[in-house]
């Protein structure tokens, strides 16, 4: 069981980081935020960071790593809403 619960840690990891990744993309290529929230991405943000210090407190490598790799793409984002939008 130990190992089915580590492959479904990773899995979730993963599907959750890469998820942002085409919009992330997209962001950048078309620079277009206007259907993009900006207290929805700072709200996401402060609670991937949320998960990162959770993770440091539980010694989750899993729930740091992933999330770690979510809040770059949820902050590139962000940072493209407020350079856009200025």
């Amino acid at each position: 069981m130990h190992i089915l619960g580590e492959f479904l840690g990773y899995l979730a990891g993963i599907s959750t980081a890469v998820c942002f990744l085409p919009q992330t993309i997209k962001t950048i290529k078309t620079k277009d935020v206007k259907g993009l929230s900006f207290l929805s991405y700072v709200i996401y943000n402060i609670g991937i960071l949320s998960w990162i210090l959770y993770g440091i407190y539980l010694h989750s490598f899993q729930m740091i790593f992933f999330n770690a790799i979510s809040l770059i793409f949820a902050s590139t984002i962000l940072y493209m809403i407020i350079k856009v939008k200025k």
